[in-house]
């Protein structure tokens, strides 16, 4: 079926098809500024309004359902989108000529049209927002059970013909999912600290390493486990400040205890540059181990505090 519906596509002549503007446009919606300072305010007053109540331990849960809000939104016009293309791809393969099909083609890509532009729009509202979780909690915001992607610089808004559309919008998925550059493997564990300085000593450490890995790799995709816990939050939270691009591998818990072996197979499968090493469990052991048999460079700050194990032997000695 899917070969079959391929030569149709490459079949069709539809050279004399073309499209107008869509009928909406980034000036119909609010402007950047308005929205920065609209979710400032709000997000201003909310947090004021619950400091210093029993709510306040409940702030960064309330904080990422306000981010979440715009997530969802876009992700259902992203949805709209996707239905919308499936029919521009249903009427260019039953193409017929006629006044009647141009017109219910015409009709769909401005369809998809629209959906996308709203959906750039509540993307851009949730990048705002979660530019305040960050500032106001430390940490990046990340959905629960989605991907935050961010087409704004990704899909073509002024899409003429039929298969320049299909085209677009399946690179535009691909690129969102997976952003063009070197990719670079973040690992480490939950760690606990005796001091506040050493929590501090650690997380400074993260960012140092982080910030020298990217001297050498200036387009770098990060590419870690997503813990919203361990050394990968302080990864995170680093990769949002430098505006990297990152990629997260969760654990499949139905695979149980091979979940993290198998999880560690599928980031080494892109061929990372680096693979950076904090410290952590027998699981990251293997990562290191699997990935020096590749001869991918390993940059080890498994020492105390996150430090090189050499340098710390160095200095015991």
């Amino acid at each position: 079926m899917h070969s079959s519906f391929a030569d149709q596509l490459a079949g069709l002549d539809l050279s004399g098809f073309s499209i107008g503007p869509a009928p909406v446009s980034s000036d119909d919606f609010p402007l950047r500024e308005a929205v920065v300072q609209t979710l400032e305010a709000v997000w201003s007053d909310l947090f004021a309004m619950i400091s210093g109540t029993a709510l306040e331990a409940d702030a960064e849960d309330l904080g990422w359902a306000f981010v979440n809000i715009f997530h969802r939104s876009a992700a259902r016009k992203s949805t709209a989108l996707d239905r919308a293309t499936d029919e521009v791809r249903a009427l260019i393969a039953t193409a017929d000529g006629s006044e009647v099909q141009t017109h219910e083609l015409e009709t769909q890509v401005e369809r998809a049209q629209c959906a996308e532009a709203a959906m750039l729009a509540l993307e851009e509202m949730r990048e705002v927002a979660a530019a305040l979780y960050l500032n106001e909690f430390g940490s990046s915001w990340k959905p629960v059970s989605s991907s935050r992607f961010n087409h704004s610089a990704m899909l073509t808004s002024a899409l003429v013909e039929g298969r320049d559309f299909l085209r677009a919008r399946a690179e535009a998925k691909r690129r969102a999912a997976m952003p063009e550059g070197t990719p670079v493997i973040f690992a480490g564990g939950r760690t606990r600290h005796a001091t506040e300085a050493d929590a501090l000593a650690f997380a400074n450490n993260v960012w140092a390493t982080l910030d020298k890995v990217r001297d050498r790799v200036p387009d770098m995709v990060l590419i870690h486990g997503g813990d919203s816990k361990g050394a990968d939050r302080l990864a995170s939270s680093w990769a949002e400040r430098r505006q990297v691009a990152q990629v997260t591998f969760s654990l499949d818990m139905r695979l149980g205890a091979r979940a993290g072996f198998k999880r560690n197979e599928r980031m080494l499968s892109l061929d990372p540059r680096y693979v950076v090493a904090f410290p952590g469990n027998g699981v990251l052991e293997r990562l290191v181990i699997e990935a020096k048999a590749r001869r991918i460079t390993v940059v080890d700050r498994r020492g105390p505090l996150g430090t090189c194990p050499r340098s710390a032997a160095v200095a015991a000695d």
